[in-house]
């Protein structure tokens, strides 16, 4: 599957977040990853539909991959969905019925995806894969950017790869948190194909230089894996 980097606009400057994302998807980034925290959760507050739905007008045709770190996600769900959307991504952790939140995602046109914590053993997902559009390994504790990567989620990866191989299914992988140019390589060689990528490109530096140069060392490994 080809290598794709997911801006996360969390790490971005708000005062110009439409300038910034427009950067980033000019570097190569193909999609936007978009953090929704709830302070419940996870320790922080920080979007909700409203930017969702802006960022829809200003991209009409980019991918807007939905993070929910939140307490209920069913309860929010339609209105991330009506807002604009594509992909809606859930934890493990937070979903009594997690099946049925899947199948909510979907039943509004998103692809659904499950997030599983640093703590959460991948085995607990076995019985959704086959109904999810990705899945999202969280390599640091969610709540802010910025953090260290926890190398332990690359051993979740490759079990994720050796899991999608034997049952002959077409989920997708995806990293979240500290992917930058000294852990991009190890995670596009467990088999992480979505490398969400927020400090990394909007810390400091041109943002769109910052993406290119993400995405050729990402691509580079895949190189030396294969």
């Amino acid at each position: 599957m080809p290598i794709e980097i997911a801006p996360s606009i969390l790490s971005a400057n708000f005062s110009r977040l439409a300038a910034d994302a427009k950067a980033a998807l000019d570097g190569g980034g193909t999609l936007l990853h978009v953090d929704v925290m709830d302070g419940h959760f996870v320790p922080n507050i920080t979007i909700g539909p409203l930017v969702v739905s802006s960022l829809r007008k200003a991209f009409p045709g980019v991918i807007l991959d939905c993070h929910l770190m939140i307490e209920n996600p069913d309860n929010f769900i339609p209105a991330f969905a009506e807002a604009g959307a594509s992909w809606i991504s859930v934890h493990q952790e937070t979903c009594l019925h997690l099946h049925r939140t899947l199948q909510l995602v979907e039943s509004y046109g998103c692809k659904p995806g499950v997030v599983i914590n640093p703590a959460t053993p991948v085995h607990m997902l076995d019985e959704v894969l086959d109904i999810v559009h990705h899945v999202l390994v969280m390599s640091v504790n969610p709540g802010f950017g910025g953090q260290k990567f926890i190398p332990a989620a690359l051993q979740k990866v490759k079990t994720l790869v050796e899991v999608r191989e034997s049952l002959g299914q077409l989920f997708r992988i995806e990293v979240d948190g500290g992917v930058a140019m000294d852990t991009v390589g190890d995670v596009v060689r467990a088999g992480a194909e979505l490398l969400v990528a927020g400090n990394a490109i909007f810390g400091k530096g041109d943002i769109s230089e910052n993406t290119r140069k993400l995405l050729q060392a990402a691509r580079s490994a895949t190189l030396t894996h294969a």
